[in-house]
């Protein structure tokens, strides 16, 4: 059954799901808004059906089986909690005929749908999940070596496969780019990648050389060393807004400002 969705609002977008009879959609922790009285609610560390949970068992019967489904629920919840994710879900069915809720972000800006056909899998930013139906698997992918140490956000992506409709949330307003039609390949922020399809190579790269115009950039232009690159062919989202971006502009404001005059290597941001 295809999730009937509808995002509503604008500086700060909500997701208004209406589910049918018996249909289970999940989110993380925290993102939940509302729900008519006829949604059950239930928190679990599994993850849905066909990722450990999500109502079916798994391994097979008796004690084996359930040890195995217990070490699997462990190694998932120690998997998110080492990415610095939720550790638990939370899983809304309708009962009793047709039900209705709500789910919001947590910054200011722009949601989602993403339409999964099995063939492809989605890749986002860190937090940009916010709900899914029980078709839909979420795990996490480690970006490694060079570029997990070089590109901040892009350590540790969240991953979505199967079938169905996930909901994403980030900062500020998105566009969506196809690399392709730009030469077949971009350089962003890496602060500004929210999203992308399976099938897009993401990356990590110095910005020039260790000469005069290198440490310009990295010391006067606001990025520092590294830019994300994104290659292929393959949608690609970017949000307007960068968490660093806000959280500089809330210190600001507040008169503790920790960019520094020159919004480069200089930040004396701790965060």
């Amino acid at each position: 059954m295809t999730l009937q969705q509808e995002i509503v609002g604008t500086a700060m977008q909500m997701a208004v799901v209406n589910l049918g009879l018996s249909q289970t959609v999940y989110c993380e922790a925290g993102k939940f808004l509302f729900k008519t009285t006829n949604v059950t609610m239930e928190t679990r560390l599994s993850g849905p059906s066909g990722s450990g949970g999500g109502g079916q068992q798994q391994g097979g019967g008796g004690m084996g089986g359930m040890l195995r489904q217990a070490v699997g629920t462990a190694m998932q919840a120690g998997q998110r909690a080492l990415a610095g994710e939720s550790l638990a879900f939370q899983y809304f069915t309708s009962t009793g005929g047709e039900g209705t809720v709500g789910f919001a972000g947590v910054l200011p800006g722009e949601m989602r749908a993403l339409e999964l056909d099995g063939t492809r899998a989605w890749f986002a930013e860190k937090d940009a999940f916010v709900a899914a139906e029980s078709s839909v698997q979420f795990g996490i992918a480690f970006q490694g070596g060079r570029t997990g140490r070089s590109g901040g956000e892009g350590f540790v992506l969240e991953k979505f496969t199967g079938q169905g409709t996930v909901i994403i949330a980030g900062a500020g307003n998105f566009i969506d780019l196809n690399p392709a039609d730009f030469g077949g390949r971009i350089e962003v922020d890496t602060g500004c990648v929210v999203a992308f399809e399976e099938g897009i190579q993401y990356g990590i790269q110095r910005i020039g050389g260790l000469n005069r115009q290198g440490m310009m950039n990295a010391v006067f232009g606001g990025e520092g060393l590294s830019l994300a690159t994104l290659e292929g062919n393959g949608r690609v989202i970017l949000q307007s807004l960068t968490i660093e971006s806000l959280a500089n502009a809330l210190r600001k404001a507040q008169g503790g400002d920790k960019q520094g005059p020159t919004g480069g290597l200089f930040s004396t941001n701790s965060g």
